[in-house]
């Protein structure tokens, strides 16, 4: 099953996502047990190997080891991915997330240095981005970075970093001035791990265990000045930077949330059909088949915002609001989607559902995450509304005046607004 028609994919993402199922079925089924009794901690192997297969930064420039692909092609494998689980899901995307800051912002020697072995899976990034008294106030943020001669002396703390066990590179979010606009004052880092760089604290997880997410601190961290993202072009430029990773960082949270609930749905549809009850499959009762179809109708609503929103990024010509909007209702949409419909998978388990005879619990733990991270959904709502009405209000009036259809409308004395 898939949540889209494969003969609606272009046959670039129909290969892809052939690829890319093969691949997610290969793992190993002890990892995800391992991962979620935490006896491992951060699989580098799983990597590697999707580097091996070619599916990691699909959408990079084949230079340096990318394919070159659109986001529907993108999407389709992330769904495949999806259906590992959360912390899977999220090392694979990491390479998509900080591989889009050095494809728009590195410099040459940057994306040569990083890029390339990342898409390889030879060396594994994580992004650090929440502070201890930031969450979602991210351009409150209080690591700092001071210029000494020829590097930086980086010092402060972030929090709830994928990978802070295990990942090679860390893209760094600093603050590098003081006062003034404090979008202008946050700088972008590309900081290996190495001195000055300890994680202080794992943290136990609900769901979504294994990727070692952590805590990391950096104290008289030095990193050469060639390491800001961008180079010296790119001192200030941390926001604009967070921008356009906030595409990816989004984008990759729906894909994946698409993957676990089309692995709940089957799960739970094939059980329905197996399982009787009063002499029937118990498909055939109204209270299991509709929660069955709601959730099918459900999760092919949302790929198919997705796939619109991966259209709108790959055009190009779209506003830089509607597509941040777009992005914003796909995260949002896709990730509440996923966890209506693993709830119904385990209203339609009932009691055996609870258990962990099947991965249903599990999905479900992870799932709760990504109605969280990358935005909580919440900033979402924020961001949704707050460019509609920019644009909205803004535009010409298209066709009809239809406050006028109203048998009334020519009645001034009644249209209150103050």
């Amino acid at each position: 099953m898939t949540t889209f028609p494969a003969e609606l994919l272009e046959d670039g993402a129909r290969a892809v996502r052939d690829e890319a199922r093969a691949f997610a079925r290969s793992v190993p089924r002890q990892l995800l047990l391992d991962m979620d009794a935490e006896r491992v901690r951060y699989p580098k192997d799983f990597l590697a190997e999707a580097g091996r297969c070619g599916l990691l930064g699909l959408r990079f420039p084949p230079a340096f080891g990318g394919r070159g692909l659109p986001w529907t092609a993108e999407l389709a494998a992330l769904e495949e991915v999806g259906v590992l689980g959360t912390s899977l899901g999220c090392l694979y995307s990491l390479v998509s997330i900080v591989g889009e800051a050095l494809v728009h912002f590195g410099t040459e020697e940057q994306r040569r240095r990083y890029l390339a072995p990342m898409i390889a899976g030879s060396l594994a990034p994580a992004e650090a981005l929440t502070e201890p008294r930031g969450g979602s106030d991210f351009f409150g943020a209080a690591t700092r970075a001071v210029r000494h001669g020829d590097h930086f002396i980086l010092d402060g703390q972030k929090r709830f970093v994928v990978g802070a066990e295990g990942a090679d590179l860390f893209l760094v979010y600093a603050r590098t001035a003081e006062g003034g606009d404090p979008r202008q004052a946050i700088t972008a880092f590309l900081v290996e791990r190495g001195d000055g760089v300890t994680v202080e604290h794992v943290y136990g997880l609900m769901g979504t265990r294994g990727g070692g997410t952590g805590r990391l601190r950096f104290r008289n961290c030095r990193v050469p000045a060639d390491r800001i993202l961008g180079g010296e072009a790119g001192l200030g430029q941390g926001a604009a930077v967070f921008d356009q990773m906030m595409i990816p960082e989004r984008m990759t949270s729906a894909g994946g949330a698409l993957g676990m609930a089309r692995a709940g749905l089957e799960v739970a549809a094939r059980y329905a059909a197996r399982r009787k009850a009063f002499g029937q499959e118990i498909r055939r009762f109204e209270g299991v088949s509709f929660k069955i179809a709601e959730s099918l109708t459900q999760l092919e609503a949302a790929w198919a915002l997705c796939r619109e929103t991966g259209r709108a990024i790959d055009h190009g010509g779209i506003p830089a609001g509607r597509v941040r909007r777009m992005v914003s209702e796909s995260k949002k949409f896709a990730t509440e989607t996923a966890w209506t419909v693993v709830n119904h998978a385990m209203q339609v388990m009932g009691g055996i559902g609870y258990t962990n005879v099947y991965p249903i619990e599990r999905l479900l733990r992870d799932i709760r995450l990504i109605t969280i991270w990358t935005g909580t959904n919440e900033i979402m709502d924020l961001v949704i509304q707050h460019e509609f009405y920019r644009e909205f209000l803004n535009a010409p009036l298209p066709g009809r005046d239809l406050e006028g259809d109203a048998e009334n409308a020519e009645a001034p004395e009644e249209k209150v607004y103050e």
